[in-house]
């Protein structure tokens, strides 16, 4: 047990012996006296956006619940998903996509949900040196001297088009076949006039190559320099700090982030098990009302406490890399090439922009990509898109961590969404690389806008 722990457990015996002697615990306390499990292990990548987790646990805002955690790394996104399933895990940093992927049957089969939204942002998508060298002939100058930005696929294509001349494939790397990274890199792609490919899973095929002109395959995050480095692919899309690497190692350049392909897109979630939800429902509010309050912090004051996250994160336990390659993305400055220093505050969003809530229509966003590239293979109507969003995302449950945590006055109500109001849904939006505008409510109208990717009955 670590000093932290029996502190707390002292702690906890004290209010306990109070209470027997007459004296009255606050509403916090009480509720902590109702918790089903408080012993806890969560899991995660060893990515910055992380940083809730770490935070939470850190500032003692997971035993300010009466939760004691233990966090653990895990070696891939599928065998953070296995381990959540099969009750190794009490719940996990996820890939937005985990428990919607999860839920309709793509690759494993199980009833995941969300009821907090760990960032926004935070993703960027890198290529090798040598490729830079040909992209950088087809991408206009500032009067700087230095690229444009954002950076259109488009110069790329015709990169691609020299390898595929030579008989090269183009091998680009991405995290999880249902990650945010494999939907934004396809995104940009497509933009740009690159066939990312298709999934065909009713005819057994789950490469997601079909059709392909870029060929796209999971890397596992902290893998990535090194796999690019050793040419075995040419690209890649990762969360931070893993692009950042392969600019201080020298071997790569970002050519984009995500923020530039969607303005403030959500990222990763932290997902639980249906089954675990019911079992324990206080101790699921607890965990939730710890994570925004950790959210909060990092996000407080003009992100002044981002040197000090930075710090926690480098740590191996953590992430693991040096703190001067993390701070580059979280202090809100993003490397391009070597000394093309840019600054881009919300490269990283914790808790503005409602970041935390979980919104039906980040949900219907993602299953709209499942479908474009056929991880969906036929046509569904709205309303399945719906019924989807409201099984796997839970802003009930947010609301009512939230609604304890303003009755507490640990958050003021204006940090959140106003709760009477809300429907779950975004504004329509077009702040996407290609223009395209987006309004969750109408998922398939939204799919017909793209001239690459399937759309109404089309099946492969």
């Amino acid at each position: 047990m670590t000093l932290r722990k029996r502190l707390s457990r002292t702690a906890g015996l004290s209010l306990a012996l109070s209470l027997a002697v007459g004296s009255l615990l606050p509403l916090s306390v009480q509720a902590v006296e109702d918790l089903e499990k408080e012993d806890l292990k969560f899991g995660f990548i060893k990515l910055t956006d992380m940083a809730p987790l770490a935070i939470a646990y850190e500032k003692g805002f997971f035993e300010d619940e009466g939760l004691y955690v233990t966090l653990e790394a895990q070696a891939n996104w599928k065998v953070l998903l296995d381990r959540v399933i099969d009750g190794e895990l009490d719940g996990a940093h996820m890939l937005a996509g985990q428990p919607l992927g999860a839920t309709i049957g793509f690759g494993t089969q199980a009833d995941i949900i969300t009821a907090f939204s760990m960032d926004l942002n935070g993703n960027g998508i890198t290529v090798s040196n040598d490729v830079w060298a040909e992209m950088k002939k087809h991408i206009p100058l500032d009067a700087d001297g230095k690229p444009q930005h954002p950076i259109s696929a488009a110069a790329l294509k015709p990169v691609i088009e020299q390898y595929q001349a030579a008989g090269k494939p183009f091998n680009m790397g991405m995290v999880f076949p249902v990650s945010t990274h494999n939907y934004e890199l396809r995104y940009w792609l497509a933009a740009g006039g690159i066939h990312p490919g298709y999934y065909a899973p009713h005819k057994g095929d789950t490469s997601g190559q079909i059709d392909a002109q870029a060929l796209l395959s999971v890397t596992p995050p902290p893998q990535m320099p090194a796999t690019l480095e050793a040419g075995t692919i040419y690209g890649y899309c990762v969360g931070e700090p893993w692009n950042q690497q392969a600019v201080f190692k020298g071997i790569g350049v970002p050519v984009i982030t995500d923020y530039e392909i969607w303005k403030n897109n959500p990222e990763k979630v932290f997902g639980v098990s249906q089954a675990w939800a019911d079992e324990n429902p206080n101790t699921h509010i607890a965990v939730v009302k710890a994570l925004i309050r950790a959210a909060a912090w990092l996000d407080a004051d003009n992100n002044a406490n981002r040197g000090e996250a930075v710090e926690i994160l480098s740590q191996p336990a953590y992430v693991g890399a040096d703190a001067e390659v993390i701070a580059n993305s979280m202090t809100g400055t993003f490397e391009y090439e070597k000394g093309d220093v840019r600054e881009v505050p919300d490269f990283n969003v914790f808790f503005r922009y409602n970041a935390t809530y979980p919104y039906y229509s980040d949900a219907i966003w993602y299953l709209t990509q499942m479908r474009r590239w056929g991880q969906i293979d036929s046509a569904q109507p709205d309303s399945w898109y719906m019924d989807v969003a409201k099984k796997v995302y839970r802003p009930d449950i947010y609301a009512q961590a939230a609604k304890e945590l303003i009755d507490e006055g640990k958050l003021p109500a204006g940090a959140f969404p106003d709760f009477a109001s809300e429907t779950g849904f975004k504004p329509a939006t077009s702040e996407f690389i290609d223009g395209v505008s987006y309004d969750g409510t109408q998922p398939n109208a939204y799919l017909q806008q793209f001239e690459i990717g399937l759309k109404g009955d089309t099946q492969l």
